[in-house]
């Protein structure tokens, strides 16, 4: 496989989410803002609420007060919600853009996604777009998310969008990572009816543990096992191999530039089967395709993941 030689660590950061924050809160964005980035907020709004605010900011400077790249402000008034966006630069807001009739009622819950985009971020509101906003200043310098006001806020998830399939939806899929679940722990096996085929995705969610070892992330079907993909936290390797006979193939190193997992750090997988190959992305990234001879997709028909680290969640 290619690799970058110039590959940035930190587009590979995801950091954990964040359960039950204590508000106001504010806690850096590993690796900062950058194209493709999603933060995901779930929460609910009080009854008496009057209004709450998302900054994704530089820095947490309070005198002078840092910069704020993007302000998501919902205000609740007798009649309607409406939303206002702006930018703070230098102690001074710039123009503020207002959203009416915006879909966050007091008393009840929400779901926010954020996808940061190279001109713009978009924000969708329980499942449905909502805003498009301009950037007005370089995503390179935002590395803070902070939240005040009338709030609960239950979880904050630290995403990347999917690699393969962005100009397909509006939105990469993007479900909230449930916390806890006994059916999630490893080793984990799930079924993949009818086997896969062209254009599957497989996508895995989860932490490493906080003295990993290794995590195995398999493809089987009956004793075989076309695809392999082994983190091994000892020797800081990652690398490929397949079982479609007695014996495994030769082993397939991924050649990075830096080890793609860290102990207690949140990491996205994301598998996508084409003809004869595999395409992997971690946290966002494509790494390359990887594939058995002869192989045959439907043929496969469970994945198997164990190891150092507890799942969120597996979509396949």
């Amino acid at each position: 496989m290619s690799s970058s030689s110039d590959m940035d660590p930190l587009a590979f950061v995801l950091q954990p989410p964040a359960c039950y924050p204590i508000v106001p809160y504010v806690c850096t964005i590993f690796g900062g803002l950058r194209p493709g980035k999603i933060i995901l907020i779930q929460g609910s709004i009080s009854s008496t609420a009057s209004r709450f605010q998302i900054d994704f900011q530089s820095g947490c400077s309070t005198f002078p007060r840092a910069d704020v790249a993007f302000h998501f402000n919902p205000r609740f008034s007798s009649s309607e919600t409406h939303i206002i966006c702006n930018t703070l630069q230098r102690d001074q807001w710039l123009d503020e853009v207002r959203f009416s009739k915006a879909p966050l009622h007091k008393g009840e819950s929400f779901l926010l996604l954020f996808l940061f985009l190279a001109d713009k971020v978009k924000v969708s509101i329980n499942g449905q777009h909502f805003i498009d906003f301009a950037n007005r200043v370089p995503l390179c310098g935002v590395d803070t998310l902070g939240i005040y006001g009338d709030v609960t806020v239950k979880n904050i998830s630290f995403l990347c969008s999917n690699p393969y399939h962005d100009e397909l939806t509006e939105y990469p899929e993007c479900k909230p990572l449930k916390l806890g679940k006994a059916t999630m722990t490893t080793p984990f096996s799930m079924n993949i009816p009818g086997g896969l085929s062209e254009g599957h995705l497989i996508q895995v969610r989860g932490l490493a543990t906080d003295e990993p070892h290794m995590i195995n992330i398999l493809l089987k079907c009956r004793d075989l096992v076309p695809f392999k993909l082994t983190a091994n936290f000892q020797d800081q390797t990652l690398c490929y191999n397949h079982l479609t006979g007695p014996s495994w193939g030769e082993p397939q190193t991924i050649k990075t530039p830096f080890f793609l997992f860290h102990a207690e750090r949140f990491f996205q997988i994301l598998i996508l089967s084409e003809k004869g190959v595999f395409k992997v992305a971690i946290n966002g990234t494509h790494l390359g395709e990887f594939g058995p001879p002869d192989l045959d997709l439907k043929s496969i028909n469970e994945v198997e993941i164990n190891g150092s680290t507890m799942l969120y969640t597996v979509h396949c």
